[in-house]
C-alpha cells in the first residue's frame, strides 16, 4: 500500500476510534448517574446506618400525622392526676405503660431525669394493661388513685415494690390511701377503653409507647432519644 493509501485508511480508523470512544463515553455519561449514584447511596448507608433509622422514623411520623392531628387533645389531657411535671407545659410527653412491663420500669429513671432538667415538660401517663389480669387490676386501682389525686403515690410505690401481684398492689393501694375494696368505676373503664383505641390508632405493638409532638416511639428508646424528641417538638412549637 502506498503512503497515501495508508494515510487514507488511517484517517477512518482514527475517526472510528474517536467516534467509538465518544459513544462509549456518552454511554457511560448517561449510565453513570444511576451506577455511581446507587454506589454512593450504598456506601453512604454502610458508613452511616442511622440514615435508615431516620428515614423509617420520618415515614412512621408521616403515617400517624392525621391521627395525632385529630387526637392531640385526647392524648395530652390526663385522666385525673395521671401526670408529672409542669402545670403549664410547653411540651407534653405521653407514655402508654403497663405496671408489669420491665421496659416501662427501666424508662422511669430517664423520665425522672428529663422532668428534673426540663421545667417546661409535662409527662402524661396512660394506662395500657396488656400483660395479664394483674396488670388490669393494677391499672384500675391506679386510675382510682389518680381520680383521688394520688396517682404519683400509687405509681411510684408499685414500680418500686415490684411486678403487680396481690402483695405489691396492696402496698401501692395503702400508699395511695385508697379505701379497700375499690369498686369498679365506669369512668375508669371508659378511660382504659379509650387508651386502647388511641394506642391502636398509633400502631402500638407493646409498652412503653411514647408520643411527643409528631413522634411516636414504640419502645424503651432511652434518655437521649426522648430528650431529642422533646427538643424537636419544642422547636416546632
Amino acid at each position: 500500500m502506498t503512503s497515501e493509501g495508508r494515510k487514507s485508511a488511517l484517517i477512518p480508523a482514527l475517526a472510528g476510534g474517536v467516534i467509538g470512544g465518544a459513544l462509549a463515553a456518552a454511554a457511560l455519561l448517561f449510565a453513570a448517574p444511576q451506577l455511581v449514584g446507587s454506589r454512593i447511596v450504598r456506601e453512604g448507608l454502610m458508613a452511616d446506618p442511622q440514615i435508615l433509622v431516620d428515614t423509617a422514623d420520618a415515614l412512621r411520623d408521616k403515617q400517624y400525622e392525621p391521627t395525632l392531628a385529630t387526637q392531640r387533645a385526647a392524648l395530652e389531657t390526663p385522666f385525673g392526676s395521671s401526670w408529672k411535671g409542669a402545670a403549664k407545659p410547653d411540651v407534653v410527653l405521653v407514655e402508654f405503660f403497663d405496671y408489669a412491663c420491665p421496659y416501662c420500669k427501666s424508662s422511669n429513671s430517664h423520665i425522672d431525669q428529663l422532668l428534673k432538667e426540663d421545667k417546661g415538660l409535662r409527662v402524661v401517663y396512660r394506662e395500657l394493661p396488656i400483660l395479664g389480669p394483674e396488670s388490669v387490676a393494677a391499672a384500675r386501682l391506679s386510675l382510682a388513685a389518680s381520680k383521688s389525686g394520688r396517682f404519683r403515690e400509687f405509681y411510684d410505690t408499685l414500680f418500686a415494690a415490684g411486678r403487680p401481684g396481690p402483695e405489691t398492689i396492696a402496698i401501692a393501694t395503702r400508699a395511695a390511701g385508697l379505701n379497700t375494696p375499690v369498686q369498679p368505676s365506669p369512668e375508669a373503664e371508659a378511660e382504659l377503653k379509650r387508651n386502647f383505641q388511641l394506642a391502636g390508632a398509633l400502631g402500638a405493638t407493646g409498652t412503653p409507647m411514647f408520643v411527643v409532638g409528631d413522634r411516636v416511639m414504640n419502645s424503651a428508646v432511652g434518655y437521649a432519644a426522648l430528650k431529642k424528641a422533646i427538643a424537636d417538638a419544642r422547636a416546632k412549637g
